[in-house]
């Protein structure tokens, strides 16, 4: 079997200039230190662009990317900006912490300046992805430039004949924002010039970027206002139900996330058409999609709209097997890994065995005080080969920070697991990272932050929080050469090295 290794690292995390991480230097940079240190995959998260809350799970669409990954020095090296206008901003002061309210602020400025300074409707080259990407980017440039207009409120608070895009009020917004509609149209083409540039010398240098999509879209999203027949609305347009998760070990109350839920049998109806040119769309973007939150496919969780918490919701049906096989049928055999996290039934062991996808293994799972037997699937000596094995994923604590907050008779399960009763506690996160590299898993994603032995200051995500999530970023010193050498050893060791020119 091709055993392999990658890391988990987001671009909003990138240590580059101008406060947030994006397709600059610093993404070549990793790039080149991702293959001196014998990986063969980079997991990021999802690269949409990102509503209240700053989440890449909560999205404006589908589609578009995210306007914060441009390099401004890119932009620079255009001629469309100066350095002198991106280092007199104020893009915030810790190098280690996003300012996102300060990003926002300051961003969308200097790429307006930069759009008007670029006369892009002559560019030949973006009249060409006008015309590839016009069926999903007039919507989403209308919705934002409306948007904007309406003080970004979200949509289904705009005025009627918007909100139910009403004909005649639709060619009135084209040509009333027409410029503040080019200029999001510029921003896309400039995402996914950058973006297609970084990937592609990723997979010169043999790195394939492990993108992640969330099953679900934003209710305050083009997808959901340009085609409200794809989800559970009303005649309205207002939610009939919505999705989250039962209480579990991050919630008591479960996780209300408010995504509209699919019209499963329109999808059914139309031969899962948007779901195909989706997926056939992420293909193109990623060389490995992952899909978070898999089980959805077996079985959702169905809230109704305007509850407080998830403890009303109940499970529902969902299109299971049929999809993916329809997906199969109009693309061919793409990879793609399921995450089936969570409460696992039969049902979604069958599905995701029956995809022929890999599932997900996260150690963080496996010393549970309630779940001590030996068959617990979260136990690396019973990680199957078809499986990605992980320390633990956006969603957990640091590996350093969950031995330190488990309780001490699940402490001693783990060490007693590893064999090691001596290894301080600071330098235990080598034994777990070599613990799930040396699983039978074909593939090992570890995030960075567990590689570098950081804490829970430096956690990426904590579910139902909002306000100090997805911040972290790297610095230059971080990626030593030093660090390299160690996961290169380690990614030698266990059989798991990119061996391509």
């Amino acid at each position: 079997m091709n055993r392999a290794a990658g890391i988990l690292l987001s671009i909003t995390s990138l240590p580059s200039t101008y406060g947030i991480g994006c397709f600059d230097k610093s993404a070549y940079d990793f790039v080149d230190w991702l293959k001196e240190a014998g990986q063969t995959y980079w997991q990021i998260l999802p690269l949409g662009p990102t509503s209240y809350g700053d989440s890449p799970y909560q999205s404006f669409s589908t589609f578009a990317g995210n306007p914060y990954f441009i390099s401004l020095e890119t932009l620079i090296e255009e001629g469309v900006l100066t350095k002198e206008e991106c280092e007199d901003t104020d893009f915030g002061d810790d190098e280690q912490d996003i300012d996102y309210e300060k990003i926002y602020n300051s961003r969308y400025p200097l790429l307006r300046k930069a759009y008007e300074r670029s006369n892009i409707s002559e560019n030949p080259n973006y009249q060409r992805f006008m015309a590839e990407n016009g069926w999903w980017l007039s919507d989403y440039a209308l919705f934002v430039a409306v948007k904007d207009r309406f003080d970004g409120a979200p949509w289904t608070e705009w005025a009627e004949d918007i909100r139910l895009r009403y004909g005649y009020s639709m060619e009135y917004y084209r040509e009333e924002l027409y410029f503040d509609i080019e200029f999001q149209q510029y921003l896309q083409f400039k995402f996914f010039e950058q973006w297609n540039a970084l990937k592609s010398y990723a997979n010169h240098k043999g790195i394939k970027i492990i993108g992640d999509i969330p099953i679900y879209v934003a209710m305050d999203s083009a997808d959901a206002w340009a085609h409200p027949e794809l989800f559970q609305l009303d005649e309205r347009n207002v939610p009939v139900a919505v999705a989250g998760c039962p209480p579990d070990g991050f919630s008591a109350t479960g996780q209300l996330w408010g995504n509209p839920l699919y019209n499963w049998d329109y999808h059914r109806n139309t031969g899962y058409e948007w779901w195909v040119s989706r997926l056939w769309y992420c293909f193109h973007m990623y060389d490995v999609v992952r899909i978070d939150h898999f089980r959805g496919f077996d079985e959702y969780f169905s809230i109704p709209y305007g509850s407080e918490t998830a403890l009303t919701g109940h499970w529902e049906k969902g299109p299971g097997i049929e999809l993916f096989r329809r997906v199969e049928e109009c693309l061919g055999w793409h990879e793609v890994i399921a995450e089936d996290l969570g409460y696992v039934t039969d049902s979604v062991r069958w599905l995701v065995k029956e995809s022929g996808f890999p599932g997900m293994k996260v150690l963080e799972f496996a010393f549970d005080s309630r779940d001590s037997g030996s068959a617990n699937d979260y136990l690396p000596h019973n990680y199957t080969e078809n499986s990605v094995a992980y320390t633990g994923t956006h969603d957990n604590e640091t590996i350093v920070g969950w031995f330190d907050t488990i309780m001490e008779s699940e402490r001693q399960m783990a060490r007693n697991y590893l064999c090691d009763h001596y290894t301080p506690a600071s330098e235990l996160h080598k034994s777990f990272i070599a613990t799930v590299m040396r699983s039978n898993s074909r593939t090992c994603i570890i995030p960075i932050q567990d590689y570098l032995g950081l804490d829970n200051s430096c956690r990426m995500n904590k579910p139902s929080t909002v306000g100090t999530n997805w911040r972290w970023r790297l610095t230059n010193e971080d990626l030593s050469h030093a660090l390299c050498e160690e996961i290169l050893t380690m990614t030698k060791i266990y059989g798991r090295m990119n061996w391509s020119e």
